[in-house]
């Protein structure tokens, strides 16, 4: 090794061992601090030890100094340069993931409670913060399924006469008994259109109205299906006839044209079929009203029927 950089070397462990030993003069005057009550000069003391030699039991010291003082800021710095250091000392870590949660930053808690736990899997501490931390998380995320639901839930439960519609559109939709944005939204084009005196244009202006909001008409169509399949189970249920509606479409032997409509609906059973409406199956093309007769008297044979569009 050359002369010189041995000689760096010597200086540099020269300086090392001078500031460590600063440091634990501060780091002396310290503790002299707190044995006497005095926080404030405490942390002072162990900032300039921190300044000489940053080591990870001088910044956890001072960390939570900085805590119990109050200093969430300087105290969140310290215990991230602590945990720096490999190995990191298991308080820093927990306490830093208490500071954490107290932010809000569950993610970042767990994962400070994950590293004291891959080194220690029963330390009680650890243990007991992360069954609070992951349950404090699904509660959060409950609390925003909720908000959520609420807020879908009150804007659909518009009514329809909120919105700008002619009086022809809003005669036409009272009397098929929409009356909030659910039902319309419920509705398809077909069964608007089947309605008597409900015109194109009608269909028009409410297909705009419902675009302006991003919205389209036929797309809670799926609840309603879900809705009225769970009503009609709810009618049957200790009856013994539950299971009916599990019966396949094709036990109906139906005509080859009712049967394509029934696939292009994706009507798989008498429990999908009874969900939808005349002016759902009247929409399929071909489906004319000869089929829809079939269907119904079929459906007849079982003591059921077709949706009916106020259902």
């Amino acid at each position: 090794m050359p002369k010189q950089e041995m000689l760096d070397m010597v200086i540099g462990a020269g300086e090392a061992q001078r500031n460590a030993k600063q440091a634990q003069v501060h780091a002396d005057a310290a503790n002299k601090a707190l044995e006497a009550g005095d926080r404030a000069t405490a942390i002072a003391e162990l900032r300039r030890a921190v300044a000489a030699d940053p080591n990870p039991q001088t910044l956890f010291k001072l960390a939570y100094n900085l805590d119990l003082a109050g200093e969430d800021e300087e105290a969140l710095a310290m215990y991230e340069r602590a945990v720096e250091h490999r190995p990191a000392p298991i308080n820093a870590l927990i306490n830093l993931a208490v500071l954490y949660e107290d932010m809000g930053d569950s993610a970042r808690a767990e994962r400070c409670l994950r590293q004291v736990l891959e080194t220690a899997p029963n330390h009680p501490r650890a243990r007991l913060y992360m069954k609070d931390v992951q349950a404090s998380r699904e509660m959060v995320i409950n609390e925003d399924v909720d908000r959520d639901k609420l807020k879908r839930n009150a804007m659909l439960d518009i009514p329809v006469t909120d919105f700008e519609l002619s009086v022809r559109a809003r005669t036409c939709l009272k009397k098929m008994n929409i009356r909030t944005l659910g039902d319309l939204l419920r509705t398809t084009e077909a069964e608007l259109l089947g309605y008597k005196n409900f015109g194109e244009s009608s269909l028009l202006e409410i297909k705009q109205m419902l675009a302006s909001k991003g919205m389209r008409l036929g797309q809670g169509v799926e609840d309603a299906h879900r809705q009225a399949r769970r009503k009609i189970l709810d009618q049957l249920r200790g009856s013994g006839n539950e299971q009916m509606l599990k019966k396949s479409v094709s036990d109906l032997a139906l005509s080859v044209r009712a049967r394509k409509a029934l696939q292009l609906l994706n009507i798989q059973t008498l429990g999908d079929l009874v969900s939808h409406t005349e002016a759902e199956l009247m929409g399929v093309k071909n489906f004319g009203a000869t089929s829809l007769q079939e269907v119904k008297d079929k459906l007849a044979e079982y003591g059921l029927s077709l949706r009916r569009l106020d259902e």
